[in-house]
């Protein structure tokens, strides 16, 4: 089983600054994992930000956030991060960290395991 554990979350004014945390752990969890954020708004569905593979040679982002989102892992720590800069009042959601055993992605469907979530509060 594989636990992992988002911290970093709070309340930040716009053009703000947070980065935010996963701690990976469990016995059937490697460093081969890749792995992803996601984020959940109030009333709307949960949606893709970004991913990293195991190497780190490959990352992606949606649209809305290239330029001011970075992904990074540290896999000797079996941790991965997300340092959101420039924060607008439209990044306020539920940030979620995910794993996935096989590949890097976009989709949800396709991550193993999930975190229970960090709220981020971007104020105008």
């Amino acid at each position: 089983q594989v636990q992992l554990v988002e911290s970093g979350g709070g309340l930040v004014q716009a053009g703000g600054s947070l980065r935010l945390s996963c701690a990976a752990s469990g016995r059937t969890f490697t460093r081969d994992f890749a792995m992803g954020w996601f984020r959940q708004a109030p009333g709307k569905e949960r949606e893709f930000v970004a991913a990293i593979n195991w190497s780190r040679s490959i990352s992606y982002y949606t649209e809305s956030v290239k330029g001011r989102f970075t992904i990074s892992r540290d896999n000797a720590k079996n941790t991965v991060y997300l340092q959101m800069n420039s924060l607008k009042p439209e990044d306020t959601a539920v940030y979620y960290c995910a794993a996935d055993r096989v590949r890097i992605g976009k989709l949800s469907s396709q991550y193993d395991y999930w975190g229970q979530g960090t709220q981020v509060t971007v104020s105008s």
